[in-house]
């Protein structure tokens, strides 16, 4: 067991690590364990406040979107209820000139109607004073015949018009 090489390899270390922890070897690697714990405390509280803070903005964020949001669905409310009003506008004011069109077009035609029934009395009036005329100059001759037209066209016209 002396002449093996892992015997001594063993020695040697057991030498190494006595001659170290003599030597101040371990306060060494103390120290550099401690910094190296101390950097990496600074580094997760560094990490954690960035964490905090880019919560902070996500939550920023989230809010500010929502707020978009809300205003736009509330422009699409007021641009609808807006179309819907002037729709109901425009179909009031197309009714209403349709009403007063239809009233302009009714009274054009009872106008027509009247003028039609007033020339055809007229008319009538104008044939039959003709006929009338024609019958009694016919039978009547004379001074006497001609009062006696004159009075008979008056009294057609009196009562045709």
């Amino acid at each position: 067991m002396l002449l093996t090489p892992e015997f001594w390899v063993a020695v040697a270390f057991v030498v190494f690590v006595g001659l170290a922890l003599r030597a101040g070897a371990a306060k060494g690697v103390a120290k550099a364990l401690d910094d190296r714990g101390a950097k990496i405390a600074t580094e997760l509280a560094e990490a954690e406040k960035l964490r905090k803070e880019a919560e902070a903005l996500v939550a920023t964020f989230k809010a500010k979107r929502d707020a978009a949001e809300k205003e736009a669905a509330e422009i699409v409310a007021n641009a609808k209820t807006e179309a819907e009003r002037l729709a109901a506008e425009a179909k009031a004011k197309a009714e209403e000139f349709v009403a007063r069109r239809t009233k302009i077009a009714e009274t054009k035609i009872a106008q027509a109607e009247a003028q039609a029934v007033s020339d055809v009395r007229s008319a009538a009036a104008e044939a039959a004073v003709g006929a009338a005329t024609a019958i009694l100059s016919a039978k009547a001759a004379g001074e006497a015949g001609d009062a006696l037209i004159a009075d008979a066209i008056k009294d057609v016209r009196a009562k045709l018009n």
